[in-house]
């Protein structure tokens, strides 16, 4: 290639940069601004709908009755017959004691209280004896009183051996240990030949898991909230318990909520009741608890990507008619299932923008991120 050829390309290209600079510099400053300007965005409009009011809160569930079993007597364990973690039913044998010594006692002390019978029937005989013997003059009043004193001790001494052998007999029953209340065994706790002290040894642990409560902390500004939802005359505050990560909902009612407000944490504590028929639940599980409080009729909403936090709270971009964005401040009653339910602030009809608000400032024009720009 040639050098003259060169310097001929080179002014064609000058030639030509040129020509799009000045075209450029007539172009009118609409049609630059107006491509420069126009940011693309996602947008949605405000909708009214009736909208429940619900808490979204993470609970823990615990057994609808728990007792940790424990012997009433000193002894030694015989057999422990159940099974680590079986179902039991109410008197179910869980675990026996050796039976030895309280068989002996109860056979003492029915021994004791055949002995004071008989006392009790020949002071009996001698007390009728002396007073037909009185009416005769052969014994004074004194010896007729001595018999019935005999008579009185004698039936006294029948009492204390008679309620001897109760306990004795409660005892031998004690030997055998039995289920509180029809729900899960845990583990043992004992084995046979341990020795057990009178209600201090454990035994085991059952579980009363049908039905099963739900305990969780509500913070206290939602007070006004449950008190309402009692008023309108619920017997008891509905709630939803899904596992974490699953979509299973299992449906409950709040049947307990504390008369405090825990001042360190500034929550509320409550407890719902889930059925728990199939035992898909277990205690001591943390669970998502949603609690409906009521229903927000005719509520302004959108969708929970529109709104942003700032240094003084909640706000939104508005799109006016001209297109423009304008920075709104707005008060969230609730966001929930995706969507934000706005007190103040904005109107139904309006749109909102719900994706690309880092790109934008007050007074910025904009577009649907899926429209064209103009040429």
């Amino acid at each position: 290639m040639t050098r003259k050829r060169l310097l001929l390309i080179g002014v064609a290209v000058l030639l030509g940069v040129g020509a799009w600079a000045y075209l450029g510099l007539r172009a009118s400053p609409a049609a630059r601004n107006a491509t420069a300007a126009e940011i693309p965005v996602k947008m949605a409009r405000a909708e009214l709908k009736d909208v429940p009011l619900t808490l979204e809160i993470t609970g823990r569930t615990a057994a609808f009755e728990t007792v940790t079993v424990r012997s009433r007597v000193d002894g030694q364990v015989q057999a422990v017959p159940f099974a680590e973690g079986q179902h039991v039913h109410q008197g179910e044998v869980l675990l026996r004691l050796d039976p030895a010594d309280f068989e002996a006692r109860l056979r003492q002390a029915d021994a004791n209280l055949a002995r004071d019978r008989a006392q009790l029937a020949k002071a009996r005989s001698d007390v009728e004896r002396y007073v037909a013997l009185k009416a005769k003059g052969f014994v004074s009043d004194t010896a007729v009183e001595d018999m019935r004193t005999a008579l009185a001790t004698a039936e006294a001494a029948q009492k204390a051996d008679q309620a001897a052998a109760d306990l004795a007999r409660l005892q031998l029953g004690y030997a055998t240990v039995p289920a509180p209340f029809d729900g899960v065994v845990g583990a043992r706790l004992v084995y046979a030949g341990a020795a057990v002290k009178a209600n201090d040894t454990a035994l085991a642990v059952v579980n009363r898991v049908k039905p099963l409560y739900v305990g969780f902390a509500v913070a206290e500004k939602y007070l006004a909230g449950l008190r309402a939802a009692t008023a309108r005359g619920q017997k008891a505050v509905p709630v939803t318990v899904r596992v974490p990560g699953s979509a299973d909902a299992i449906a409950g009612e709040v049947r307990f909520m504390d008369n405090t407000v825990d001042p360190t944490t500034g929550t509320i504590q409550m407890k719902a009741t889930i059925a728990n028929a199939d035992e898909k639940l277990s205690p001591g599980q943390f669970v998502d608890v949603s609690l409906v409080l009521g229903v927000q009729k005719q509520a302004v909403t959108v969708p929970a990507e529109a709104i942003q936090q700032g240094p003084e709270g909640a706000y939104l971009f508005a799109v006016q008619a001209d297109n423009s964005a304008q920075m709104r401040k707005v008060e969230v009653i609730a966001m929930q299932s995706g969507m934000a339910v706005i007190g103040k602030g904005l109107s139904a009809g309006e749109t909102v923008v719900t994706d690309g608000q880092l790109r934008l400032v007050p007074g910025a024009k904009v577009r649907p991120a899926d429209a064209q720009a103009a040429p």
